[in-house]
């Protein structure tokens, strides 16, 4: 047995939101996340865990103790414009549209119906 279950990063980030069910199903229709594991208690999600890409993401439903914290995410995709679109069409709001920058990648930006942001990125310059 290892310290942590297989496939899962060191690192993974960890999102307390308001309505956790319908944060996952915005993952998996936009994102195509992967359900790994959901606890529950008395109807609110506890703990889970939703494979975006290679990563883990972790997250719960909103407590007293641990109120709803907006974040800022970024995922690596093959085809940032198909994947942008994708999670527009499942209920993101644009930030600002797939664009190169000065860097390597051609990245946009959205919000999901929680108050995240998300920067969607693909390399299309060797850097």
């Amino acid at each position: 047995m290892t310290y942590k279950p297989q496939s899962y990063n060191d690192l993974s980030p960890y999102l307390i939101v308001d309505d956790a069910r319908g944060l996952i199903t915005f993952l998996k229709d936009a994102l195509d996340g992967k359900e790994l594991r959901v606890f529950e208690h008395e109807g609110r999600v506890v703990h889970a865990e939703i494979m975006v890409g290679d990563s883990v993401l972790m997250l719960s439903d909103a407590n007293e103790q641990y109120p709803a914290i907006k974040s800022v995410l970024h995922l690596y995709v093959p085809n940032v414009d198909a994947s942008f679109q994708k999670a527009l069409g499942a209920g993101a709001g644009e930030v600002q549209a797939p664009k190169k920058g000065n860097d390597p990648d051609k990245r946009g930006t959205f919000s999901d119906p929680f108050g995240n942001l998300w920067s969607l990125g693909t390399q299309v310059d060797a850097g």
